[in-house]
């Protein structure tokens, strides 16, 4: 008998694979999935929806190159702070603290604070706008929007809040259905992807950082790294959740261009540069109709939500990690009282800030982004060098190309944030209009 007889009798000897071995197949790698696909999901969040709004109706298509590159730079770095997750079982910043000590720790921590501070607070925004939206005063959707987040994580498992946070994203391809609405110039469309174009001024640099800075966030590396951990995830799992942390970054960067090219196609087609999130939505009824009105309001409502119960989430992970302090979602607020208190005081400060008399929205909803962007750097580098610890990472050390990617986009950042400082000195000293 030869090899290959030898080889097909066995193969025919061997028992044929039985439907429940194959759904466990199928089903187990899914059910490891998750925090890179809520990650990339909430991403899209109110400062997100304000920012890619904005560009949209201020620059029609053209800014849509840049989110294409972003997106697959987001996608590297949440491949990257995922599998440090899962091969250490640490936290990043636990991790930050270990490898260079409490001093950097307390920097990175402090950036994180003024980052996810200002962008919990654009998310209560978002939530007071969506809320009046529909006829419902911010003093009554607000504080009832903080209760019930701090309630679902407090008294939930995570594995029960991921659930229902993923079931609940499914409200974001409401994003795609407006695209379509609004009758895009698909020609136009494939343009803004494919032909860069930069305008050295003030206005555009703060989109452009923006735009960028709401696409890749501190918070997500922290949060989706710490998620990674508290799901017991482990280097058995390195692939999956890179594949977690890809799908999460498409999901985002999809629902990102059709929010781009819904508003290039109503208010810049029509020459009607929005402002504001609530400027839109009202903007899209006559143009798009009363249902695309009505969809893009629920958008902004539903990721106003979903971030609000992330980040303050992912900022109490990263500074109880930094400190020692004993912090999970799968422990009740007995078991981690730090953890808890940071994550309850962080919404009570954010619906706080919003409820003040006269507070302009829009500036709580903009800032954040442009914050975010110029800070990113400084948590990137240090994600780098970790990353490319071959003591701490063994053979999941990052790669040349995961490298260069995450290279280029620190210094792309660092260049823009020079840019963007030096016109803003020229802008105030009168040398350029603003």
């Amino acid at each position: 008998m030869t090899q290959e007889d030898r080889a097909g009798a066995q193969t025919a000897l061997r028992p044929p694979l039985r439907p429940r071995s194959l759904y466990r197949r199928l089903t187990i790698p899914l059910a490891l999935m998750g925090p890179g696909l809520l990650t990339g999901i909430v991403d899209n969040d109110s400062t997100g929806i304000a920012g890619y709004s904005v560009a949209g109706s201020h620059y029609g298509y053209s800014l849509l190159w840049a989110l294409l590159l972003s997106a697959v730079a987001l996608a590297t770095i949440q491949q990257t702070v995922a599998r440090m997750g899962a091969v250490t079982g640490k936290g990043l910043a636990d991790l930050i603290r270990e490898r260079f000590g409490v001093s950097v720790a307390l920097l990175a921590m402090f950036t994180l604070l003024v980052v996810n501070s200002s962008t919990t607070v654009a998310e209560f925004a978002g939530v007071a706008g969506a809320s009046e939206i529909f006829g419902v005063s911010r003093y009554v959707g607000v504080p009832v929007a903080a209760a019930l987040m701090f309630v679902l994580v407090a008294y939930g498992s995570y594995r029960r809040v991921e659930v229902l946070l993923l079931a609940v994203s499914v409200i974001s391809g409401s994003y795609i259905i407006t695209g379509f609405m609004a009758g895009p110039d698909w020609g136009a469309v494939a343009r803004g992807y494919a032909v860069p174009t930069i305008h050295l001024s003030l206005p555009y640099m703060t989109i452009l950082i923006g735009l960028i800075g709401t696409t890749i966030t501190p918070w997500e590396m922290f949060y989706n790294q710490s998620a990674v951990v508290d799901k017991g995830l482990n280097d058995r799992h390195a692939r999956i959740v890179a594949v977690d942390a890809y799908a999460g970054s498409i999901i985002m960067s999809v629902i990102a261009s059709f929010i781009i090219i819904t508003t290039a196609a109503t208010l810049w087609a029509n020459g009607q540069p929005a402002e504001t999130v609530d400027d839109v939505s009202k903007a899209l009824s006559p143009l798009a109709g009363d249902f695309a009105s009505e969809l893009f309001a629920i958008g902004l409502l539903n990721a106003s939500l979903m971030a609000m119960a992330v980040l303050p989430l992912s900022t109490a992970y990263a500074v109880c990690e930094a400190f020692g302090w004993e912090r999970s979602v799968n422990h009740g607020p007995r078991e981690a009282p730090l953890f808890f208190a940071l994550f309850g005081g962080i919404l009570a400060l954010g619906a706080l800030a919003v409820l003040v008399p006269g507070v302009p929205l829009l500036f709580l909803l903009v800032l954040p982004n442009v914050v975010g962007g110029m800070l990113l750097p400084v948590i990137l580098v240090l994600a780098l060098k970790l990353a490319n610890d071959r003591r701490l990472m063994g053979r999941w050390v990052n790669s040349r190309r995961q490298n260069a990617i995450a290279a280029a986009t620190t210094v792309v950042l660092i260049g823009l944030s020079v840019t963007y400082a030096a016109l803003a000195i020229l802008s105030l000293a009168g040398v350029i209009d603003a």
